[in-house]
This record gives C-alpha cells, structure tokens and sequence, in this order.
C-alpha cells in the first residue's frame, strides 16, 4: 500500500485531533478602511429582522456583521469538484430539466434536492439515506453524492435523514461602522417635454409604479439605500474540519478501522481538497476580499483536551492525497438523468394528501 494513503490514518483514529482548524484574516481590496458590502437578507416573517445586512449589536456597542454564511461558503466551494482538474475525484451526476442540465455538485439541498429525488436516482438516494440511518454506512451515499457527506444534507422531504456538515466556513466582520448611499438617474432627454411620450394619468404619476418610469423614461431617485460598511475591527474566516464527525462513518456496524479505511480516506481527501481550497476573493459586487498581508494565517490541529499544534497541509497535498483516496475506494459512476414530471407530481400530490390529513384531523379529545 502506498504510504501517501496512510498519511493521515492517525487523524482518523479515536485519539486523533477533533478538528482541523483555519483563521484567515482579510481585507478589501481598497485596504484596511475599505468599505465592502456584506450580504442582505429578506426581512423576517414577524418582522423583527427588517432585511438588510445581519448586523448582532451587544450590550457594549460592539458588533459583528455576517458577510458570507456557512451555507453559501459550502456553496462557493462544492463546485470545485466539477472543475476539470478535480472533477476524477467524484461522481459527476447531471439531472436534465427542460432545457437545462443541472449537475448536482450545484444544486443547493445536495442529495435531498427535489431535481435528483425527482429523477430516476430516487429509490437509490432513498436506500443510501436509510443505509446511513439505520447502520451508519454511508458508502452507498458516497458512490452517488460524496460532497452531500463532506458539506451536509438534510433529506427533510422524504426520509429526514441528517448528515451534519464536515466543513464549515464562515466569514464576518467586527466593529462595522454601517454606511447610506443615495443615487439619482436622470434620463438624457426630457421625454414628456419633447412630446416623445405622454404624461401618465394615474394616480401612480411621479411614483416608481409609474409606468414611464419603470420603462427609464423619467427621473428615479435611490435615497438612503445600503452603503457598505467599514470593518474597523477586522475581517476574518473562520473555518474547521470536524475530524472527529469524520470519524463516525462506518462501512457496516461492527467492523474495525481497517474495514473501514477506504472510505474514511476518501471522505478526508475531499475534505482536505475542499477545506484547503480559499473561498475568500471576489464574494459579490463590491465585497472582493484579500488575506491581510499583516496577519499570520494560522491552520492548527485542535484536540480534545484543548491543545494545539500546527498543521501543515497544502492545497496541492491534500489534492494528491485525495486522487489516491478515490483511486483506492473506486466512485462512483458519472451519470446523467432526466428530471421525472410524474415523479414530481406524485411527491406534490403526496404531501398535499399529508397536509389535508393533517386539516382534516379532529383535535385531541372531541368527540364524534
């Protein structure tokens, strides 16, 4: 057996590290005082959130604000598994829809996404999601949808199976000073003066439901919209391996470490692949983020009694690692499917038969 194969077998025993751990510490691409737009989010169904930027102010006038969740970092980084150079390590599962081709690797709930649990994957989804229930094998799941083990799913539509995430990255910002920008649009001719079009004769005149307006016909005007923030108290990533989450997997109950060794190798070389790889840089439209030249990126291994010491993987190794992981545990086949209309249709007919039950249900304790 290649000794690249065993070069990590001592994370993956029980007295191994807990977790492998990174913190990077970033900047816009202005500098230090730059400003960088986080992310904005609907307001909330009570309305207790308004929308706009996730902003959690304490007690002390300190803040931190969210700039990228742990759901879109996974999202940023699963892809990277459809890239020519890493696509060999995983099954690469393709669902026609219409007029479109959707590889799973993009599709947002993983392997509890309705496009492949309405495909003609289903029955063998639903199989691997009760192996890993009811034995804790998750190899029938890692020849379909590795990446669902390394990023987590939940297959909250069908057999509720929860597979919690190996990796999570997030980034944030502490002591943000919030910003406004306000912008005006102004037409290059006076179309109603010019008598290019007439004047609306509605209630809506002069509002953004007026039709020459909607069209850019008139002047609009944007008051006091999200500006961006200042981060003067940092940006900084945080992201870990759960190694001892990792360690849970099983081929079948009851086998040894050995047994179970080419598939906990595999999980781990897509792990390190995927947790190696920065997710940092252009995130959206006015958030392009760099590591801070000034700050040392620390990337530790984490034990159960609190120590630490220094991790050393590169990118390039932990890719190295990972060829010969999924060389070892033979994936899965690349598949293309279509989407199921019936198969749809019948699993929204199905959950519209639960929810009428459930309207129809006579409360606890009446009688007929």
């Amino acid at each position: 057996m290649s000794d690249l194969l065993k070069k990590y077998d001592l994370w993956l025993e029980d007295d191994g590290p807990a977790a492998l751990v990174i913190r990077e510490y970033l900047m816009p691409i202005e500098g230090l005082d730059g400003v960088l737009f986080p992310a904005t989010y609907a307001a909330s169904e009570d309305k207790t959130f308004k929308g706009g930027y996730n902003i959690d102010t304490f007690a002390d006038g300190k803040n931190i604000c969210l700039i990228d969740s742990v759901g879109s970092q996974a999202n940023r980084i699963e892809p990277l598994f459809a890239r020519q150079q890493y696509a060999g390590l995983v099954p690469q599962i393709v669902i026609t829809a219409g007029t479109k081709s959707v590889n799973l690797l993009n599709a947002g709930h993983r392997a509890g996404d309705a496009i492949v649990r309405c495909s003609e994957l289903q029955q063998e989804l639903r199989d691997a999601f009760h192996e890993l229930q009811q034995k804790g094998n998750a190899e029938p799941l890692a020849k379909i949808a590795p990446t669902s083990i390394v990023f987590g799913a939940w297959d909250s539509r069908d057999t509720q199976a929860k597979l919690p995430r190996l990796i999570a990255s997030t980034i944030r910002a502490f002591d943000v000073r919030e910003l406004n920008r306000s912008a005006t649009y102004v037409p290059p001719v006076d179309y109603i003066a010019e008598k290019l079009i007439e004047k609306t004769d509605s209630a809506s005149m002069g509002t953004e439901k007026d039709p020459n307006s909607k069209h850019g016909f008139l002047h609009a005007l944007a008051s006091w919209k999200h500006g961006g923030v200042i981060a003067t108290g940092g940006i900084r990533r945080d992201a870990s391996l759960h190694l001892a989450a990792l360690r849970l997997l099983a081929v079948d109950e009851g086998k040894q470490l050995q047994d179970k060794l080419p598939l906990m190798r595999y999980i781990l070389g897509l792990a390190l692949t995927a947790f190696t790889y920065s997710s940092s840089g252009y995130l959206r439209q006015g958030c392009n983020l760099v590591l801070d030249p000034d700050k040392h990126r620390e990337f530790s291994e984490v034990y159960g009694d609190g120590h630490r010491i220094p991790a050393t993987v590169t990118h390039d190794e932990a890719l190295e690692y990972a060829q010969a992981a999924a060389s070892e545990f033979v994936i899965g086949d690349n598949r293309t499917v279509p989407f199921d209309k019936e198969k749809a249709m019948a699993d929204i007919g199905e959950e519209s038969g639960k929810s009428k039950k459930k309207r129809n249900a006579k409360p606890v304790g009446t009688e007929e």
